[in-house]
């Protein structure tokens, strides 16, 4: 059994180990997770979350790597989540985004963590939520998370950041695809990344006309920006930070990162119950509680909804 007190005690003194320990903890599922998440309760909500999403090839991972470089120039002790579409869970192992921030690795104010997504859908990992909240004990000023490439269903990243940031690159169908998985609805800051290629241009126009497509603000509404950076040489970056704290500032001055803060902790509470609740159905296979409500709608005499109902309040009574 893991000494909880002390590792979150390690992790607050930015021990890389203490942290890897906790995430590892949360990703696994530990019989500790619920010692470990109320430990750190009191230590978050500080930490600012930046996603990054965006379709396979726009340089996700660069980006990810210079918005570290930049963060790090001004001070700030960053966290990157990097979510891997398929490796099995190896104890934070080194997985191909993380070769490509390897010029972070000895940096003790960045900490890099791989996950997989073991399948679940969203664009992230499932342990995600507790993971940021770890690093956010940890003292992390920014957190920032990189998706799996985006697709129809993959825009979960919108509802556990503060700020989502949508890449594309020109040439790729990037903006009739943003209009299909509903980015379009989902970004604060747009980032058109190898602008030093043919028709940057034409995409970021493409990008801000379909932005203006049927949205009606009000006056001092959020207008998300549009930013070109060719990453890989670090160009633009400066000014996706600007951006990016510019819509933080927006955020709070209309209370809207709170807003997003509250929802954002009531999806993880709805998401725990209904597993936990979804774990006690699971058990009940076989039991003849359940076996009996059966028989009786094969029998007619009840419907399938009124069946669900004995069965969740007998499962709330035994809880």
């Amino acid at each position: 059994m893991a000494d909880v007190p002390t590792l979150v005690a390690q992790a607050r003194e930015g021990r890389p180990r203490a942290v890897a320990r906790l995430i590892s903890l949360v990703e696994g599922a530990s019989p500790q997770l619920r010692e470990v998440m109320a430990a750190l309760a009191p230590l978050t909500g500080q930490a600012y979350v930046v996603g990054l999403t965006g379709s396979p090839g726009v340089g996700k991972s660069t980006s990810t790597s210079a918005l570290v470089t930049a963060y790090r120039k001004i001070g700030k002790r960053v966290g990157v989540l990097a979510v891997d579409p398929s490796s099995p869970f190896s104890g934070g192992a080194l997985l191909g985004d993380r070769v490509r921030m390897s010029e972070h690795a000895s940096d003790p104010g960045v900490y890099i963590r791989s996950m997989a997504t073991r399948g679940h859908l969203g664009g992230l990992a499932w342990a995600a939520p507790q993971a940021i909240r770890v690093l956010d004990a940890a003292g992390c000023d920014v957190i920032l998370v990189e998706t799996v490439g985006v697709g129809q269903s993959e825009v979960e990243i919108a509802s556990q950041a503060d700020t989502s940031m949508v890449l594309l690159a020109p040439g790729m169908g990037d903006g009739i695809q943003a209009a299909k998985a509903g980015i379009l609805e989902i970004g604060d800051v747009y980032v058109v990344n190898k602008a030093d290629r043919d028709g940057a241009d034409a995409t970021a126009r493409e990008l801000n006309h379909m932005l203006g497509l049927g949205e009606s603000r009000a006056p001092g509404d959020w207008r998300p920006p549009i930013v070109k950076t060719v990453a890989a040489r670090g160009e633009g970056v400066d000014e996706v930070v600007e951006a990016l704290e510019k819509h933080r500032a927006w955020m709070d001055e209309h209370g809207v990162l709170a807003e997003r803060r509250a929802a954002r902790a009531a999806r993880e509470v709805e998401t725990i119950a209904v597993t936990t609740l979804r774990e006690r159905i699971g058990d009940l296979h076989g039991d003849r509680r359940l076996g009996a409500l059966a028989d009786r709608i094969v029998a007619g005499t009840l419907d399938p909804y009124t069946a669900a109902d004995e069965l969740v309040a007998g499962l709330t009574e035994q809880g």
